[in-house]
């Protein structure tokens, strides 16, 4: 299944490569947090590491280690506006619950 990118997602992570030089990537991770036990961690990834899965789209590589692919397989990233803010949303078909705040999730 893998994890894809929406094309608002894709346009964002684009443009922000670009500044990034040093950047090959997207890294996605899962970090246990929050009221509800995982919370998604974004960076910019310099390099693949050896427990890297890479999906790319249209030249966009997304790196998600191993341990974290099995909490998100199957994820669509969106970018999304909602007013003033600007921010990614994870649509995760393995999420059972998430906290009130929306910034940590079960599954």
């Amino acid at each position: 299944m893998g994890i894809r990118l929406t094309s608002s997602a894709l346009a964002h992570v684009q443009q922000c490569l670009q500044q990034q030089t040093q950047s090959i990537g997207l890294r996605i991770k899962v970090k246990p947090s929050g009221c509800s036990g995982y919370a998604y961690v974004l960076d910019f990834a310099e390099h693949i590491d050896e427990k890297d899965q890479v999906f790319e789209q249209e030249g966009v590589k997304v790196l998600v280690d191993t341990e974290s692919l099995k909490v998100i397989d199957g994820t669509e990233v969106d970018y999304v506006q909602e007013g003033v803010n600007r921010f990614f949303r994870f649509n995760n078909p393995n999420v059972k619950d998430e906290c009130g705040c929306g910034e940590s999730f079960n599954i």
